[in-house]
């Protein structure tokens, strides 16, 4: 038996996210090669994810065909509110039934939304670009705007008291902006007014204090606070968004999918300084592989955890290997993951009373899901994937015998996932050593004393793992592999032990 007294150990944090634009070689050793289903946590290290569940136990009702999909999903009041076929309908949170609140509409495309108030009552505008559009006040009556001009909008937004349209498909370069506090009015003489661009509209955004109309190629932005001194600018003429439902205001800026991955907006004090950056070059290669490809896009915003969830839905890839990519900001960097077995056809991302809640309407189940909610995928196991680069400890030309793998990381409850110790970059001839399942009896805690499975430290648990391992290579690479249906768990960091054998 080798002397544990002489092994060499080597530990990493778990850090940096997916990174899929090194060679392996180049990678950090906290960086992954894989993370599928896993976040990274913005406490640190990379967490598995929750799951999803029924927001309403009752599918909503459909027109014609089961397999329509849902339209829209919008938290509204005490209520959520849904469009499938040719209907609005309304649920209660937890509830079992739908009631109809708009009927006999035009089959229309994915809605767009605006929750407002202009005159100290809670309004939702909805629009599809077909049907006019259609204003519910808090009492879930159903009123459409009236005008011709804005009939067929494809996008809404509220900005200094005046109701913005866009994306008319007889107009695709121009905004309509109706009278203040008044969705419904459009007379020029009390404020309302139309401006056009040179490019087809694509999403139309407010931040901080100007609106934001991007287009497929260019991106302006309305400045002014009134109707008597808007102003339209450019932000850039090089750049555009591919899809408006990707929009999102994230982490004090505005985040979008541009024809080469996602993008920022930055704006500073100073007035017109506008930067643009790509920030998803880690994870590059998915985004090549679905923007393209994709048939639809969908995009939400979890404040309390920093993230921004992007989805790539295609019609011909079932639910189970739909993707889509986790972008969490901490400190000054974007770190990324790969989400696997979410296909929405909608989304809406809210915060009520300090509450986040996340919700996507089904592409083909015809339910509402509420996101961050449960240990699976609505009774569908999460497979959650881990892999860390091929790591040689500064020296490719030495063989390493492992000895021992210890793993830090933090249930949430009891786990079920399992380790892997891979070596050579995998290569066919290389030894590879049987699973090490992590819900190990040889736990320990970082301080003090532990119960299995259970140890403690300032209510807090951290444990720690301590794995012997057999196998031995010039290279070693780490897998966790999670199938299970438990409690999410963040990976800390890992700290291997190994002797140093011959030079090749």
């Amino acid at each position: 038996m080798a002397d544990e007294s002489q092994a060499t150990p080597s530990a990493f944090n778990c850090e940096g996210g997916l990174v899929l634009n090194k060679s392996t070689f180049m990678m950090q050793p906290g960086e992954a090669l894989e993370l599928r289903n896993f976040e990274p946590a913005v406490d640190g290290g990379y967490r598995r994810i929750n799951g999803f569940s029924k927001y309403v136990s009752a599918i909503v009702p459909f027109t014609s065909s089961s397999a329509e999909k849902i339209l829209m999903v919008a938290t509204f009041g005490d209520v959520v509110l849904a469009a499938r076929g040719t209907s609005i309908f309304s649920a209660t949170p937890g509830g079992s039934s739908w009631t109809s609140r708009d009927s006999g509409r035009t089959n229309a495309g994915k809605y767009n939304f605006e929750r407002f108030n202009f005159d100290g009552t809670d309004k939702i505008i909805v629009v599809d670009g077909t049907n006019a559009p259609t204003v519910f006040n808090s009492s879930l009556a159903a009123t459409d705007v009236s005008d011709s001009s804005v009939a067929g909008s494809k996008f809404v937004v509220s900005h200094r008291n005046h109701m913005f349209y866009a994306g008319k498909s007889t107009t695709k370069q121009e905004v309509v902006f109706s009278e203040p506090f008044n969705e419904d009015g459009f007379n020029s003489g009390s404020g309302a007014g139309s401006f056009k661009v040179d490019d087809e509209i694509t999403g139309i955004k407010v931040f901080r204090d100007d609106l934001f109309i991007f287009c497929e190629t260019r991106i302006f932005k309305l400045t002014g606070s009134s109707s008597s001194n808007f102003s339209v600018t450019d932000v850039t003429r090089d750049i555009g968004c591919i899809n408006g439902d990707t929009i999102q205001e994230f982490a004090g800026d505005l985040i979008f999918l541009g024809p080469d991955g996602l993008r920022t907006i930055a704006g500073t004090a100073r007035i017109g300084d506008v930067e643009l950056g790509t920030i998803s070059a880690n994870v590059q290669s998915i985004f090549n592989d679905n923007i393209a490809s994709a048939t639809e896009f969908d995009s939400v915003v979890i404040t309390d955890k920093t993230q921004y969830r992007i989805f790539f839905t295609k019609s011909n890839v079932g639910e189970n290997q739909t993707t889509g990519v986790i972008c969490v900001l901490k400190g000054t960097k974007f770190e990324f993951s790969e989400i696997q077995g979410i296909r929405p056809a909608c989304t809406d991302s809210f915060v009520s009373e300090g509450n986040v809640l996340v919700l996507h309407g089904a592409y083909q189940t015809g339910y509402i899901y509420r996101q961050e909610s449960g240990n699976t995928f609505d009774g569908e196991t999460i497979l959650g994937r881990y892999r860390s680069p091929d790591l040689t400890f500064n020296d490719p030309g030495i063989r390493k015998h492992m000895q021992r793998v210890i793993v830090n990381y933090k249930p949430e409850a009891a786990i079920d996932a399992d380790l892997f110790v891979r070596y050579d970059y995998e290569a066919k001839e290389s030894a590879r050593p049987a699973a090490y399942p992590l819900d190990s009896e040889d736990v320990v805690a970082l301080y003090g004393t532990s119960v299995y499975g259970v140890p403690i430290y300032g209510g807090a648990s951290q444990p720690l793992v301590r794995q012997s391992v057999e196998g031995s290579g010039f290279a070693v690479a780490l897998k966790v592999e999670d199938g299970g249906e438990t409690a999410p768990y963040s990976l800390k960091g890992f700290q291997l032990e190994y002797q140093l054998g011959a030079r090749r």
